[in-house]
């Protein structure tokens, strides 16, 4: 591989460093919770544990690696309601969007996520739903990020 391409693929894998760190998170009127956010295994993994104690039961961690070969992020999150989900996406125009596409009530639907708003500091969550085949898009919970002091 030449210098020119590793240096492409280094600097897309440092793409969700953004995410690296502690976080408060709020949303809605009263949400409040956590996330921990790390790089681990030689810097090939970012690892997430979030918590959405006190305000919901909801506990879960991700695992997200940049895969060269496909030239996307990969995404696994797993939760204590016994959820799994397998996400794929990519950062570009200053968002990092991860989508899949599942089956709700028998029903083909897509969802997403996406980061944006995205600064040193804090940053903006969203988890979306598109029932048209991502003509539109439904915005099912919002989450706000600032990094803890």
């Amino acid at each position: 591989m030449s210098k020119k391409a590793n240096s492409s693929e280094e600097t897309e894998t440092r793409q969700f460093d953004f995410w690296l760190g502690d976080w408060d998170l709020s949303w809605g009127e009263d949400g409040h919770g956590t996330n921990c956010v790390s790089s681990i295994l030689d810097g090939c993994v970012i690892q997430e544990e979030f918590d959405g104690s006190p305000s919901i039961p909801l506990k879960g961690i991700s695992l997200s690696t940049y895969n060269a070969r496909l030239g996307k992020w990969q995404q696994t999150w797993v939760d204590n309601s016994g959820s799994y989900l397998d996400l794929i996406g990519e950062f570009a125009d200053g968002k990092m969007t991860l989508s899949r596409e599942a089956t709700i009530e028998g029903k083909a639907v897509q969802q997403r996520m996406v980061f944006y708003n995205i600064s040193q500091n804090k940053l903006d969550w969203n988890w979306e739903r598109s029932d048209d085949d991502g003509e539109s898009w439904q915005v099912l919970w919002k989450i706000h990020y600032q990094r803890k002091k």
